[in-house]
């Protein structure tokens, strides 16, 4: 296997609290709103196309999905904000990912999806809050960089840091479609598991 590679395998899809699998692995959530690639990036990290659904459409993912990855749980959790859908689905998922974050004693990391096209949003700012909170080692991963011309990045990543005051190794670049910054980020993951 590649070592930019983790050997995802997807586990479970849940829709409900009572319905988690016990937390006896270790977790990292894949975080960041509606549409900023959490599908790809999985994808990316798995070496597949094919593991995570993606689409166009903000708000295909409305459930918490496990994949096994490395002696750890990838946790890839419905994206806040925009989504076409009705607002008592979008209730029902901001329940599920605060339950599931308020109270998941196995979770070890959190991966903040930033599009580093666009200023951190609110809501950006409030998830960022709330993993600085509760002591969660996370990485912010400005997503979907082949969209942005070379010169365009350095400013974008400044834009990023400044507005979540995160430190520069605190931040990385990443393409799921070029597969910039994939190694980083799989070791990264990697090494929230030594002790």
């Amino acid at each position: 296997m590649a070592r930019d590679n983790l050997a995802l395998v997807f586990e479970s899809s849940i829709g409900r609290l009572r319905d988690l699998p016990p937390p006896e692995i270790p977790e990292v959530a894949i975080l960041g709103r509606s549409n900023v690639g959490k599908s790809s990036l999985l994808n990316a990290l798995g070496g597949s196309r094919r593991l995570a659904r993606t689409s166009r459409e903000p708000g295909r993912t409305r459930t918490i999905n496990f994949y096994r990855a490395d002696g750890l749980y990838l946790v890839d959790l419905p994206g806040y904000g925009y989504a076409a859908v009705p607002l008592e689905m979008k209730e029902r998922w901001g329940r599920l990912v605060e339950g599931y974050l308020q109270k998941r004693e196995s979770l070890i990391g959190g991966v903040l999806l930033l599009d580093v096209r666009r200023v951190p949003s609110e809501l950006d700012r409030v998830m960022h809050g709330w993993l600085q909170a509760r002591g969660v080692p996370f990485l912010a991963v400005a997503t979907k960089s082949d969209k942005v011309k070379r010169g365009a990045v350095p400013p974008a990543l400044r834009t990023i840091r400044e507005a979540l005051l995160l430190l520069p190794e605190q931040v990385i670049l990443f393409s799921a479609k070029t597969g910039t910054g994939r190694a980083e980020l799989a070791g990264w993951i990697r090494s929230l598991m030594k002790p």
